[in-house]
């Protein structure tokens, strides 16, 4: 079995998306910050008889990204598919006259570090196995950006150009590397939108491997 190891584990999306592929036979890692979060969403997992395990591991914190990663790895099969959706923090979204150069920071290291270190871990495991999926979560303000959201504008911008990268150096090692835009708020109520129908999403990038941006639905005018 291989590993979908998941970067941003949460109750919602995160949680939809080790459903489905956990439902495709992957073993799956959940990564997030906090130990007795993991804890209960591993459980909800196993009730599911998905094989899942938790890594503490903190964005911001380089290290403990690819020990984390390293280990899964090491204990759950090797990591085939990667997802980074971790969830910016609120005080990332300042207006752009508010914005000091200290205030990108930590937006610039858990958007474009974050991912940067998640894909060096499991890089060498995927060509060991000879295909690979980096799948990339964005809000709108990744393609758009938002004077009221500065710090993540830029960084997903950045983030938004290092995995187009990765989609254009990998194709030719089969590994596949897709961004998918969710424009709007992430809720149950949404026909597209909705944290099953974008795990649905994710898992069709992973399969069907044809571009690199996607959009959960189209964006506001």
């Amino acid at each position: 079995m291989t590993t979908f190891a998941l970067v941003g584990a949460g109750p919602g999306l995160g949680l939809a998306c080790a459903r489905r592929f956990g439902a495709a036979d992957h073993t799956v890692a959940l990564l997030s910050r906090n130990a007795e979060h993991l804890d209960r969403l591993v459980a909800e997992l196993d009730r599911d008889g998905i094989q899942a395990r938790g890594y503490t591991a903190d964005v911001l914190d380089a290290g403990s990204l690819a020990t984390a990663l390293r280990r899964a790895g090491e204990e759950l099969g090797p990591v085939e598919i990667l997802q980074f959706s971790p969830v910016p923090r609120a005080d990332f979204m300042k207006p752009v006259l508010d914005t000091s150069p200290a205030d990108l920071d930590d937006p610039l290291a858990f958007s474009i570090k974050g991912p940067l270190t998640c894909v060096n871990a499991v890089l060498p495991g995927m060509r060991a196995l000879g295909r690979g999926t980096l799948l990339f979560v964005n809000g709108g303000s990744a393609v758009r950006p938002h004077p009221d959201r500065a710090g993540t504008s830029i960084a997903f911008a950045g983030e938004s150009a290092y995995a187009a990268m990765l989609h254009d150096a990998l194709a030719g090692e089969n590994i596949h590397a897709a961004q998918l835009i969710v424009p709007g708020a992430i809720s149950p109520k949404s026909e597209h939108s909705s944290p099953s129908a974008l795990a649905e999403r994710l898992y069709t990038l992973h399969t069907d491997r044809e571009g690199f941006r996607h959009y959960a639905e189209p964006m506001p005018d």
